[in-house]
């Protein structure tokens, strides 16, 4: 089984990255970071008789890369109280990828992937952070992907993340969980 990470934060060495580094230390995985790719936002065509247009950008690059894996890490900095905009919008562009020809099984394809969540927040994470898990699993459970964990740490400033031992006891976890996977 091989893995791919997707991060969704913009900060070089952020909480998030870090933590995320933690459970995967080892392992060896594709890093995808969002920040450095251009994805358009999506334009709702699908009730337009033309349908979804094609877009000139980065996106098809990295579901191709995402489709190629076995287990995928979404990895994303809590910004206010949900995932970051990259993010989002990344995931915003399935819509157009379950009605694009050149991905005709993308579902039937998404569907056997198994995959963690690993976010991080300032403000009381580990409570108001819960309804962005829950928006993963609403994502998950829609595209039939298997959601095998998640990890909630809790870091604001650059560093802060060093020390949420709960989380990074965690991250220990499902680096364990990966191994035996992979």
């Amino acid at each position: 089984m091989t893995i791919t990470v997707i991060y969704g934060g913009t900060r070089e060495n952020g909480n998030t990255e870090i933590l995320t580094e933690q459970a995967i230390q080892g392992l060896a995985v594709e890093r995808i970071f969002l920040k450095n790719y251009e994805i358009q936002p999506i334009e709702d065509l699908r009730h337009d008789q033309a349908g979804f247009q094609k877009i000139n950008d980065d996106y098809n690059l990295i579901i191709d890369c995402i489709l190629s894996h076995d287990i995928l890490v979404f990895s994303t900095p809590i910004y206010w109280y949900g995932m970051s905009g990259i993010l989002k919008n990344f995931i915003d562009r399935w819509s157009q990828t379950m009605r694009d020809s050149q991905h005709p099984d993308f579902k039937n394809r998404m569907s056997v992937k198994k995959a963690y969540v690993v976010i991080v927040g300032g403000d009381e994470p580990s409570i108001k952070g819960l309804p962005l898990i829950q928006q993963f699993q609403y994502i998950f459970n829609f595209m039939g992907i298997h959601f095998e964990g998640y990890i909630i740490g809790h870091g604001n400033r650059p560093g802060d993340i060093y020390q949420d031992k709960e989380a990074l006891f965690a991250a220990g976890q499902i680096q364990k969980k990966l191994k035996r996977k992979v």
